[in-house]
């Protein structure tokens, strides 16, 4: 057994310490906001926080995560308020399918928490996360607006 800190509260879940916590998320807790996409890190659509830093779920074991805040795309918004950065991609109309967003959500908000006014540059090395439908501008200008807000 597992004890894991998600969105503010500890569970127990009986997964292999070399389990990826995608999983355990996912198929224990059934948080089904992060997504699986490549299973090799690339592609961002598992984008968790661990302790606020932006993580890729599926390849980070569950031993790896134990002891440490877990925050997911359910555990975002705060008070019934959403985040700025989901308020930006509802305001913009940023998703086609919508696949990959929650990953590029939780990317661009600890971006915004390490560099609070990005500049293009900053979120061309910060976030590299990928979007099959090409979303990149409207993703971009989301950011800038969050920034702003």
């Amino acid at each position: 057994m597992a004890r894991l800190t998600i969105n503010g509260k500890t569970q127990e879940v009986n997964a292999s310490p070399t389990t990826p916590l995608l999983w355990a998320i996912r198929e224990q807790l059934g948080l089904t906001g992060t997504k699986y996409g490549c299973g090799v890190a690339m592609c961002g659509a598992c984008t968790v926080h661990l302790d606020g830093k932006a993580v890729r779920s599926c390849v980070l074991p569950v031993s790896s995560a134990e002891g440490k805040q877990i925050t997911t795309i359910e555990g975002l918004a705060s008070g019934g308020a959403l985040h700025k950065v989901q308020k930006a991609w509802v305001d913009l109309e940023v998703p086609q399918c919508g696949y990959c967003q929650a990953g590029m959500i939780m990317a661009v908000a600890a971006l915004l928490k390490e560099k609070p006014r990005p500049t293009d540059a900053d979120i061309d090395a910060g976030i590299t996360n990928i979007c099959r439908c090409g979303t990149f501008q409207q993703v971009r200008e989301a950011i800038h607006a969050a920034a702003k807000a």
